[in-house]
């Protein structure tokens, strides 16, 4: 099993190579920091308190108690209860769906030649050209002078390339993971002390999407589509005439469909990888079976047949 932390592998052939590039895969992490970066920063729920216009925090829950104890100091009174208003937001499900594949819809295994073994032969995601290989390629081409006494060509370097030189064109090919969908369920709860407060911030999951129920995030240039549930459910407790605390709780749940690529920390393979494709097959001939020797003429008129 080849290392997992290597980004330099050379393949058999002349110009074949393997090497991974710094671009982000998609994992579980991407979707979730995606949603929450678009609670947190786009949506920027504010509420009015008792000190004016502030920004409603929100908490990923997953987190220990103590951590949020100890770095959360400002969501807490004296007493370790939670100021609020607040938001809260968990991962609640992910479910993998035969039916639901994306736009890839059949399956691309993997390649199996050994040189392959170390990235995945799935997806081509770009392909650009090698300025410099290609040069190198034009100018041996241009130099080059054949004939019976070297006489025909051009015999300099950087000559404007011919029809023949338009097929040596050095690509560098980008392949990446298929991804794998997934269909992603989160639950936003808002706690509040007062309704007005809970007006406030669940009004824009209403209007946000206008009369659809649908709206893409972003993180480390993936896009994914979520969908807010349309029935969304207050469980509050002011009708209770006890003691406790009366509060306005509301819960949102959204769906994201997202998609993963590779498997993270666990993946032997490269995350994405850059093949560069084969210009020029030579095939050496051997002169001595085939004739080329010129065993009728002399020296002074040439070596080999033309």
């Amino acid at each position: 099993m080849p290392p997992k932390d290597y980004s330099y592998t050379e393949i058999d052939g002349a110009d074949g190579i393997i090497k991974e590039i710094n671009l982000m895969p998609s994992t579980i992490e991407t979707i979730d920091q995606a949603l929450f970066s678009f609670l947190d920063n786009n949506l920027n729920l504010h509420t009015t308190t008792n000190k004016g216009s502030k920004k409603t925090p929100l908490i990923w829950v997953s987190s220990e108690r103590a951590f949020q104890i100890k770095d959360n100091r400002d969501l807490r009174d004296n007493n370790g209860s939670l100021k609020l208003p607040l938001m809260t937001l968990e991962r609640t499900a992910m479910t993998k769906d035969p039916a639901f594949k994306g736009t890839f819809q059949a399956h691309i295994p993997d390649s199996g030649a050994s040189y392959y073994k170390t990235r995945r032969v799935n997806v081509p995601a770009a392909r650009l050209i090698n300025q410099r290989k290609t040069s190198n390629f034009s100018n041996a081409f241009s130099s080059r002078k054949f004939g019976a006494n070297n006489n025909v060509g051009n015999g300099q370097q950087n000559f404007p390339r011919g029809k023949k030189d338009k097929s040596r064109v050095v690509f560098e090919t980008v392949f990446q993971p298929i991804p794998i969908w997934v269909k992603t369920q989160y639950s936003l709860k808002i706690r509040t002390d007062y309704v007005q407060q809970m007006n406030d911030l669940t009004q824009p999951f209403y209007t946000l999407t206008g009369q659809m129920n649908s709206f893409f995030i972003n993180h480390d240039g993936h896009r994914f589509e979520s969908f807010i549930e349309g029935d969304i459910g207050y469980s509050n407790n002011v009708a209770d005439l006890g003691e406790e605390e009366r509060t306005y709780v509301t819960d949102i749940n959204i769906r994201v469909l997202g998609y993963l690529m590779g498997q993270g920390k666990n993946d032997p393979k490269p995350k994405y990888s850059v093949v560069q494709n084969y210009v020029d097959v030579k095939i050496p001939r051997e002169r001595v079976i085939v004739g080329d020797i010129n065993t009728f003429l002399d020296d002074d008129e040439g070596f080999y047949r033309e």
